[in-house]
């Protein structure tokens, strides 16, 4: 389970598996691996590249953001600061998503970058990176984690290519997304002294 922000951080292996497991389970399925694997023909592995490059920045910056934040917080407001942020990663994982197919020629790396910068910086991974971070104290690890996590997703979604959308992708969003929200709650909750 998480634990709550030490008085002294060290390193510690757990907030690196978290910030993994939490990326690689909630980029399954997401609009940042979903448009890598549809320009993965047209794009071959400077999409992959440029999928990389962008997760470990906006992985990064999520958990800074995270631990900066709740420093500056008291431990109440901390845990509700995870609350919150568990609540709409579980929101945004569930949210129905309309993407239309890029038309062709998509040829730019660098435009795809862009929009994968734009899609990665609001979505669920990312929201449970900044959460993780809040409530660990230790955002390095955890933006490793969470961009090696989000990098094997990416990966796999760039080699399956146009065969990722026929995996059962929005059952396993809703799934995720109810597992988050509860957590999400159970935390609010615990934080207001309910539960």
């Amino acid at each position: 389970a998480w634990r709550t922000r030490p008085d002294a951080a060290r390193p510690d292996m757990s907030s690196f598996l978290f910030g993994f497991a939490a990326a690689l389970l909630l980029t399954i399925g997401a609009r940042d691996q979903v448009l890598v694997a549809r320009l993965a023909d047209p794009l071959g592995a400077l999409i992959l590249l440029a999928a990389l490059v962008s997760a470990i920045f906006t992985a990064g910056l999520m958990a800074l953001a995270g631990d900066a934040i709740a420093t500056m917080l008291p431990e109440a407001a901390r845990q509700m600061l995870v609350a919150i942020a568990l609540v709409v990663a579980a929101f945004e994982l569930v949210w129905p998503k309309r993407d239309k197919r890029p038309k062709e020629p998509t040829r730019s790396a660098f435009a795809a970058f862009v929009v994968l910068l734009a899609r990665q910086w609001g979505d669920a991974a990312r929201f449970l990176l900044f959460a993780l971070a809040a409530a660990t104290a230790l955002p390095t690890f955890v933006a490793l984690g969470g961009a090696a996590g989000a990098g094997v997703a990416l990966a796999g979604g760039w080699a399956l290519g146009d065969d990722l959308e026929a995996l059962p992708l929005r059952a396993f969003r809703l799934a995720m997304g109810a597992m988050v929200l509860i957590a999400g709650l159970a935390m609010g909750l615990g934080a207001r002294g309910i539960i």
